[in-house]
């Protein structure tokens, strides 16, 4: 049974995500379609128990009335039908309804419904743009993410209950007392006009104090993460102090978002349990006029105190679902700030998956700024054959990685072409053409997962002797061997750390290579690669390197120039262009820029700032 109603509604469908709307009841109908027909069903029953209660009220103040005028003789031969009859749907109907409703609420609609919203709205997030990515923090978008689900799951449940409530409940009970005698029902209505007013005066102001709060929690929780996830770069500076200055200023606004919610609340409970008081003094000596002047029995005396007695629960908690109904609200339209931004960029309608026969790759007039009016790349020409290996030397800032990075079309160019084989990269699915080209970086960052894991990463099909034979070219079975970790995992197992913060740098760069080798994209961008091993080890790897590198298209980057000389062709670049161009051999006969760096390197490093200075003049 609790199979059955948990498996109702699927929470990682398979189809693709949609940009969310960006307004308050799109974005929360967006994620909230494909469970309409639950909830419905959830309001109904919600109904159907509200409608008992009023009618079970009813019936306790006619068995009052019974019990007034009855023979305790004759009482069960007068009236035990009726009694049976309610007995009876006390002990199973209603039981039958509220099982009914708590297998919908708690096991087809409670769990599946914020996860479906997570899920749609990670995979709509993975497929932002890089630049997304580096303008938030990871633990802010993270904590949106889970937030805004909950909160679209808090908002339309309780804006179901409360109308379903107030509409049901409130409504049947005015009729109930205003049918033995109209006035009665005035103090009632008075009470609903104050109530009212008191939502109207506060809710609104709960709703913006709760908008600031979450997005200052979000700040605090990013902060905290940034943190730790550069706890070695804390440690290395000894910043300790300096990182809970940092976080406490975060928590101190967190703080005072909460203040001030906190004395609305206080005010808003002391008037709220003054009305209430109001509206029992009232009924009660309204009823018990009308009873004196013989226009109501007791029954209706009874009734009236009781309805009293549960409106004011009631009042209590549809003003806590409604104050946390509006700071859901908050949450959400915080959250539509970050989930709900366009992507900036995405496969163009009917997108082929790239086809790779040769490796030919030619950048076209390429002008590329970074949303800036100039700079990085201007008017960039480079035709590189397949198979060809180019090296790209140049000073920092030059636009070496950011030519790659449009190559991967992590940016999107600003003119001109990027073309593969003779297909346009800008026609052609975002993650064919990645999956064409092989990346290692200097700063190689890996999953908090296990070693086998990592590898594994290059190649979804690769097998355990795929992942080891790439460790050992990669000349980092030597060391995986000896890993663990705190859970007592080892060798290819460990797990390490959060970017791979458990190994060294060498050992990372190791297993990125590895991962790199298993890949086998005709397509290898090396982004200083080797720059995090020792020369033993880097001379080890240089010759898998050069093995990886037949066949493919090769695009190397590096200061060291002597690790990219033996290349087909090196590119000098300055200011976004190209400045020279040849073999190592060629460019040193033309005694031009790259002879001038090459002599004035130190230990095969190029001096990218004063030695690039020297050269250029």
């Amino acid at each position: 049974m609790f199979r059955f109603f948990e498996s109702r509604i699927d929470p990682f469908p398979a189809t693709e995500p949609e940009a969310p709307p960006k307004t308050l009841l799109g974005f929360v109908a967006h994620y909230t379609r494909p469970v309409w027909p639950w909830l419905i069903t959830l309001s109904v029953l919600t109904a159907i128990l509200s409608v008992f209660e009023v009618v079970f009220l009813g019936f306790l103040g006619t068995l009052v009335d019974w019990l007034a005028a009855a023979d305790r003789e004759t009482l069960f031969e007068e009236h035990g039908a009726g009694l049976i009859a309610m007995a009876a749907f006390i002990l199973i109907g209603f039981p039958l309804l509220v099982l009914f409703n708590s297998l919908i609420t708690h096991q087809t609609i409670f769990g599946n419904f914020p996860m479906l919203a997570r899920w749609l709205t990670h995979r709509y997030v993975l497929d932002q743009s890089m630049s997304f990515f580096q303008d938030e923090f990871a633990g802010r978008v993270s904590q949106k993410v889970m937030q805004t689900a909950l909160a679209v799951r808090e908002t339309v449940m309780k804006v179901l209950d409360i109308f379903v409530y107030v509409a049901v409940y409130f409504v049947g009970a005015l009729v109930l007392v205003g049918g033995a005698e109209p006035f009665l029902m005035i103090p009632l209505v008075m009470w609903l006009a104050g109530y009212i007013w008191l939502l109207v005066h506060f809710i609104p102001r709960l709703r913006d104090i709760s908008m600031k709060q979450a997005d200052a929690r979000a700040e605090m929780t990013g902060r905290v993460v940034d943190s730790y996830t550069n706890i070695q770069t804390i440690k290395l500076f000894a910043h300790a102090r300096r990182e809970e200055g940092y976080a406490r200023e975060a928590m101190s606004g967190f703080m005072g978002t909460v203040y001030k919610q906190m004395r609305l609340v206080t005010g808003l409970y002391t008037l709220l349990q003054t009305l209430n008081a109001v509206l029992l003094v009232a009924v009660t000596a309204s009823t018990i006029i009308a009873w004196q002047m013989g226009l109501v029995g007791l029954g209706v005396v009874a009734v009236a105190v009781a309805i009293v007695m549960r409106i004011r629960a009631m009042s209590d908690w549809i003003l806590w679902e409604t104050a946390g109904l509006f700071e859901a609200v908050g949450t959400i339209q915080d959250g539509i700030n970050t989930i709900a931004q366009e992507q900036a960029i995405r496969d163009v309608p009917d997108a082929k998956p790239l086809a790779v026969s040769q490796g030919a790759i030619r950048f076209d007039n390429i002008a590329f700024h970074y949303g800036k009016e100039s700079g990085v790349i201007e008017g960039l020409n480079l035709d590189i054959a397949p198979g060809e290996k180019v090296g790209l030397v140049g000073r920092s800032g030059v636009g070496k990685s950011t030519l790659v990075n449009l190559l991967l079309r992590f940016y999107e160019l600003e003119g001109g072409r990027i073309i593969i084989d003779g297909q346009d990269i800008s026609q052609v699915t975002q993650d064919s053409l990645r999956r064409q080209i092989g990346m290692v970086t200097q700063d190689t960052s890996l999953l908090h997962r296990s070693i086998r894991d990592n590898i594994a990463y290059g190649s979804a099909d690769a097998d355990d002797a795929a992942v080891m034979e790439a460790a050992r070219r990669a000349q980092a079975d030597a060391f995986i061997p000896d890993l663990s970790d705190i859970d007592g995992r080892t060798g290819y197992d460990a797990h390490v750390g959060e970017r791979g913060v458990k190994l060294s740098g060498g050992q990372r760069q190791r297993i990125a290579i590895a991962r790199i080798l298993l890949k086998d994209a005709p397509i290898l961008v090396l982004d200083e690669a080797t720059s995090a091993l020792d020369s033993e080890v880097e001379a080890a790897i240089q010759d898998q390197l050069y093995q990886l590198m037949e066949g493919k298209t090769v695009i190397a980057i590096a200061h060291r120039l002597s690790t990219i000389a033996m290349l087909d062709r090196l590119v000098v670049m300055e200011g976004g262009r190209i400045i020279e161009q040849g073999s190592h051999d060629a460019l040193l006969a033309q005694d031009g820029v790259y002879a001038q760096l090459w002599k004035r390197q130190s230990g095969g490093f190029l001096n990218v700032d004063a030695d690039w200075t020297v050269a250029a003049k």
